[in-house]
C-alpha cells in the first residue's frame, strides 16, 4: 500500500507539471510590451555611424496578433503569408520579420532574443552596405524607416520544427515590423548629415518623433490563417487537453493527500 501511495504521488507531480508549464507573456502584457520597444529604440539609437533618419519605433497591436499568429505555429521559418500584406496586417503597405527560437523556454528574455539579432552587426559594413555572413535580422532592427513593431512568444510543448531541439519543449520568439526593412540595395538608414536632420518632427536620444506616428491604434481584426486559440496561445485540441488534465490533476491531488494521511496520520500533525 506505502508504495502505491508513493506511486501516486509522483503520478500527481508528472501531471501537475505537464499542465502547468514556464509562463511566458502575453501580447498585451504593458511590460513585455515596454520590454520589446525600449531594446529596439536603444540599438536604433546608438547605430555606428550616426543616422541621420532613425525613427523612434513604437507598438502596433496589429503587427503583434501576426507575431502570435505565426510564433504559435512553432515552426523555424519566416511567415508564408508576408508578401500577401493584407493577410498579415490591415493597414501597412509592407511588414517585415525576425524570429528567434531557445530551448529551454525558462531561459527566454525579451533582450537576450534580441540581442542574439543584434550581435549580427559584426558581420555588416555599413559603408559597403554589405554582409560577411547573416546580418539581415540586425539590419531589420535598425531599418530606419520601419517604425513599428509588434512582438510575441509562444511556447511550443512538441519542440520547435526545423531546429536542432527535437521535439523538446521549446520557445518560439517572433518580431514584426513596419514598414518592412531589408530593401534590395538600400542601407538600412542614413548618416549624411546631423543626427535627426533627415526626418520631420522632434529629435530625442538620437531618434526622430512625431504625435502623430507614435500614436497607438486597435484593430478589430485577426489574420485568416489563424486557426490557433487567439486567448491560450495553443490549438484547440491542446486547449482541451488543459482543461481536462487539470481538474484530473486537482482531484489527484485531494486523493494523494487523502492517502497519505489516511496511512500516515502524524504527518498531517503540528506541534
Amino acid at each position: 500500500m506505502e508504495l502505491m501511495v508513493e506511486i501516486l504521488l509522483w503520478a500527481c507531480i508528472v501531471l501537475e507539471s505537464g499542465v502547468y508549464s514556464v509562463s511566458l507573456p502575453e501580447i498585451t502584457d504593458g511590460e513585455f510590451i515596454e520590454q520589446c520597444v525600449r531594446e529596439h529604440n536603444r540599438v536604433r539609437s546608438s547605430v555606428k555611424p550616426p543616422a541621420s533618419d532613425m525613427l523612434y519605433m513604437t507598438w502596433d497591436e496589429g503587427l503583434a496578433i501576426t507575431a502570435r499568429a505565426w510564433a504559435r505555429h512553432c515552426v523555424f521559418e519566416h511567415n508564408i503569408y508576408l508578401k500577401d500584406v493584407r493577410r498579415v496586417h490591415p493597414t501597412f503597405p509592407s511588414v517585415g520579420e525576425n524570429i528567434w527560437t531557445g530551448y529551454p523556454p525558462s531561459h527566454f528574455t525579451v533582450d537576450t532574443a534580441i540581442t542574439r539579432w543584434v550581435d549580427e552587426k559584426q558581420a555588416y559594413n555599413y559603408k559597403a552596405n554589405q554582409c560577411s555572413d547573416v546580418c539581415g535580422h540586425y539590419t531589420q532592427v535598425v531599418w530606419a524607416r520601419s517604425y513599428k513593431v509588434g512582438c510575441a512568444v509562444a511556447l511550443c510543448p512538441n519542440g520547435v520544427k526545423k531546429t536542432n531541439f527535437g521535439t523538446r519543449e521549446s520557445v518560439m520568439f517572433v518580431c514584426n515590423y513596419a514598414t518592412a526593412g531589408n530593401m534590395n540595395g538600400m542601407q538600412p538608414y542614413q548618416s549624411k548629415g546631423a543626427v535627426c536632420s533627415r526626418c520631420e518632427g522632434t529629435c530625442k536620444e538620437n531618434l526622430c518623433r512625431s504625435q502623430d506616428r507614435d500614436s497607438q491604434k486597435s484593430y478589430n481584426w485577426t489574420p485568416d490563417w489563424d486557426t490557433l486559440d487567439p486567448v491560450k496561445g495553443t490549438s484547440g485540441s491542446n486547449y482541451v487537453a488543459i482543461l481536462v488534465a487539470r481538474p484530473i490533476a486537482l482531484i489527484c491531488t485531494f486523493i494523494a493527500a487523502y492517502a497519505v494521511h489516511y496511512f500516515y496520520p502524524d504527518v498531517f500533525c503540528y506541534e
